[in-house]
């Protein structure tokens, strides 16, 4: 029913006619998602509300802040911290090309914690203010749906304001995942691992995602100790299993200790730290650990089940393509509803709900060829298909193109760290499904791959575009040899 509406463009025909509301739009979360579909709709024409929780670099189901975990508590002061953590070995590095450094480097972590702080403020302000200038109601509040066109937002001090809104939005994100192990309440999230008074010198990281690559990286680059443990074989499950392994050996030649296929079982607070114990019965002491084992969508205090919007096992809101719930009223876009969780996706989904709901042009989000990268020191960083996803999905062969080189910084520094690129081309049509680098500015590199791959580029086409000399970039126009070739639905093969 809700797809046939938005097909025949009846959205406006979703309410009684004539009913007056508050609002033609309200959203319940300040985040990416939820502020860009909030100033596309107003800029649209449309009355529009939004309620956030008050303001704090440490979320909990009473503070959060306008901006999200994105930008508070997520990708902008994580990247910050990467930055910081790179100089450490940039400085070493530089020693070979003739920088004379001081044998003892001292870091201030808490100068680099108030940049970082300071930085948080100041786009918490930007966003507050891109509300205002769109003429979007900001509520400070939490914001609770009490009917099909009804939210409920309660006030810091108390208070309760009700509002009843054509369309209501929920785009209240994820909060981080704490596995339940005895001792459990010892370990930090990664909300407070972005706050930290001290910097620990003796961390241990549960995870093998995105954010603890990461903070492993962050913490190991600003000369912390660090244990990395992980249910898998090897960490990043979900991408590239030649990348994967790049990674892993990354980590170990930054100093890093891997601990694959271990969980963490007990924790227990001691008088020289909190002590670990794994499942396979080792134990070691640390200052921190961090559990990094995953996000849940944020709909607990949403009241959704007395409503009547559905929600999976996870928690996460049922959409359709449009990113509409089950309730023809109500919609949800970014984290909270699990599909793919990345701000840029958020962004993408506000944009094309707010197209299609107040723009008059049934606009759905777009998933293939989106870009991501991991932080990692050095980062990783792919669009597409990887090369496993590839062998499953093709019907043809696939043929896999590789390079691995030292970088050019590197013979002069005398850092033993290799880059890796990698293409995934379909042998029978020439198209290129998939490209991933693990090395530095990969990020900044695939972006641009990534619009190559979204307009459809060929093997051909990558081959025939002229490099850019020298530079590390230029070996995904060089690669001309096939590194192997694999048959489809068969097994990918690597040197590794």
């Amino acid at each position: 029913m809700a797809r046939k509406m938005l097909v025949d463009g009846d959205l406006n025909q979703t309410n009684k006619e004539g009913a007056e509301y508050d609002f033609d739009l309200f959203v319940i979360g300040a985040g990416s998602g939820g502020v860009r579909a909030a100033r596309f709709s107003a800029n649209y024409g449309a009355k529009v509300g939004i309620c956030e929780l008050p303001f704090h670099p440490i979320s909990s189901e009473v503070i959060g802040g306008v901006g999200g975990t994105c930008v508070i508590r997520g990708c902008v002061p994580k990247k910050i911290l990467v930055y910081g953590a790179t100089f450490g070995g940039e400085i070493e590095d530089a020693r070979n090309y003739g920088w004379e450094v001081n044998e003892k480097l001292d870091f201030n972590w808490k100068k680099l914690l108030q940049k970082k702080t300071d930085e948080i403020n100041r786009l918490n302000g930007i966003y507050k203010r891109l509300l205002s200038n769109a003429s979007v109601k900001l509520l400070e509040g939490e914001g609770k749906i009490v009917g099909p066109n009804k939210v409920e937002v309660t006030q810091p001090d108390g208070t309760k304001l009700s509002y009843s809104a054509k369309h209501i939005l929920i785009a209240t994100g994820s909060r981080a995942n704490r596995p339940p192990i005895p001792g459990q309440e010892l370990a930090i999230t990664s909300d407070e691992a972005l706050s930290l008074d001290d910097l620990p010198k003796r961390a241990v990281v549960f995870g093998g995602g995105y954010i603890a690559v990461e903070f492993a990286s962050i913490w190991r680059g600003l000369g912390a100790t660090v244990d990395l443990f992980y249910r898998k074989e090897l960490p990043l499950r979900g991408f590239d299993d030649e990348m994967r392994a790049v990674v892993a050996r990354n980590l170990e030649g930054r100093g890093i200790k891997l601990h694959p296929q271990t969980n963490l079982m007990e924790l227990v607070k001691t008088d020289n730290g909190i002590k670990v114990i794994t499942d396979h019965g080792g134990e070691l002491i640390a200052d921190v650990v961090l559990f990094a084992t995953g996000r849940l969508p944020n709909t607990k205090r949403l009241n959704l089940e007395a409503v009547g919007v559905e929600i999976d096992k996870t928690g996460a809101v049922k959409v359709d393509e449009y990113s509409r719930t089950n309730i023809p009223s109500i919609w949800a876009v970014g984290d909270v509803t699990n599909r793919m969780n990345l701000t840029p996706v958020a962004l993408m989904e506000g944009t094309c709900f707010a197209t299609t709901v107040f723009g008059g042009e049934s606009s759905k989000p777009d998933y293939r060829n989106i870009p991501c990268a991991v932080f990692s020191i050095p980062p990783l960083s792919i669009v597409g298909l990887s090369e496993e996803e590839a062998i499953q999905q093709v019907n043809g062969d696939v043929l896999v193109f590789t390079s691995t080189f030292n970088p050019m910084k590197n013979t002069v520094s005398g850092r033993q760290e290799k880059t890796i690129m990698k293409l995934v081309v379909d042998a029978e049509t020439d198209k290129v499904l998939g490209a991933s680098m693990c090395g530095p500015d990969a990020p900044e590199i695939m972006q641009g791959i990534a619009v190559a791959l979204k307009c459809g580029a060929t093997k051909a086409q990558f081959d025939s575009t002229v490099g850019i000399h020298p530079s590390a970039a230029e070996e995904f126009v060089t690669m001309r040899s096939v590194s192997r070739r694999v048959t489809a639905r068969g097994k990918a093969k690597t040197n590794l």
